[in-house]
């Protein structure tokens, strides 16, 4: 079933794109997202690119799975020369042979210098951060009163009453299991590898207070906007856009989540070269301030933060006053296959499907 949905959609995808792949060696296909987020990142990346070079990007702006990836490698037909995934998705396509290797050697060397490790990868490389992080609706939780303002106290349900909102676990590689062993007195330079039992034993401790378990950002949003819960663990962008809306929220920015997507060249693709020269571009310090204003997600090159006003950097996840109490998600820990052949992201999904029916 997976594969036929996947071959589909594969013929779908090659079909919308096979007058590009014709088409002139000045073209480039850049997989990214929709909506706000697609028309910043091309106003960010894609036309300064374009000015530059001469060359033509042409947006796709389907979501691509692994199997598609592999489909397209291993059938020589590869129609997208830079693919947009979570850098759990990254590190699974390079270790199966799917991606090409990020050509580091012709970045700019202060720009990479200036970017955070994390985001530079083998097969992929991060052109922003984003964090997950406790939430305030704040006629509940006013400043000047008391606020949880660690995970330890969003689990102290008697001293900071009100109602609460966590991710699932059922996507394994994100949901409340870090903040699960932080509530436990865990520290956050020692969370991984996760002890997974004790990670199910902390939620079994606020189970009984989550009011919902929320599955998407939209529906985080929803929860938030609609006053479903009082404190909630939040994307970091949901909340903002609340926050310049006028909302009564706030973000506690300690003890924050940091996560990123890469972008990544499937392997055996018609533009690689050109495709290099892209994400390269999108390391620079001036593109990546120009997407920090247009969409606050945060720049990984720290240089950017030069470029940006006090009032734009103080909304983003990387600014020097935060990353000191936050860390970054370990999605190499999530990767790692067991002796059985799993990996530890699916055993959390098998743990998480039996114990949240209990």
């Amino acid at each position: 079933m997976q594969a036929t949905s996947s071959a589909v959609a594969l013929g779908a995808l090659s079909s919308a794109v096979g007058r590009a792949q014709a088409g002139a060696p000045g073209e480039l296909r850049v997989n990214m997202s929709g909506g706000n987020w697609g028309e910043a990142f091309q106003e960010a990346f894609v036309k300064p690119f374009e000015a530059e070079t001469g060359v033509k990007v042409v947006p796709i702006t389907q979501d691509l799975s692994t199997s598609q990836i592999a489909l397209m490698v291993k059938s020589n037909n590869v129609s997208v020369d830079v693919t947009l995934n979570n850098v759990m998705g990254n590190l699974v396509q390079g270790d199966a042979g799917y991606l090409e290797k990020i050509d580091y050697s012709i970045f700019n060397k202060e720009d990479l210098d200036t970017t955070v490790d994390y985001c530079k990868q083998p097969f992929g490389f991060g052109p922003y951060v984003y964090s997950q992080n406790m939430v305030w609706n704040t006629e509940k939780f006013p400043s000047g009163k008391p606020r949880p303002t660690t995970w330890a106290e969003f689990w102290d349900v008697e001293n900071f009453p009100g109602t609460r909102s966590l991710e699932t676990g059922a996507g394994g590689s994100e949901g409340p299991f870090e903040e699960a062993l932080l509530a436990d007195g865990v520290p956050m330079d020692a969370l991984y590898p996760m002890d997974v039992d004790r990670v199910f034993a902390s939620l079994d401790k606020i189970k009984p207070h989550i009011r919902k378990w929320w599955t998407s950002g939209s529906e985080v949003l929803q929860i938030m906007r609609d006053d479903v819960a009082d404190i909630v663990q939040s994307y970091d962008g949901r909340a903002i856009s609340l926050v310049d809306a006028g909302e009564p929220i706030e973000i506690n920015r300690n003890q924050a989540k940091l996560m990123w997507d890469m972008l990544a060249i499937p392997k055996g693709g018609p533009n690689v070269e050109l495709a290099q020269k892209f994400i390269a571009s999108t390391a620079r310090p001036d593109r990546q301030a120009t997407w920090a204003k247009l969409f606050a997600q945060s720049p990984s090159n720290s240089k950017a933060y030069s470029l940006l006003s006090d009032k734009i950097a103080r909304k983003l996840a990387t600014h020097p006053d935060y990353v000191a109490n936050s860390y970054p998600a370990n999605a190499k820990w999530y990767a790692e296959v067991g002796p059985d052949g799993m990996s530890n992201a699916q055993r959390l999904i098998q743990r998480w499907n039996e114990w949240v029916l209990r």
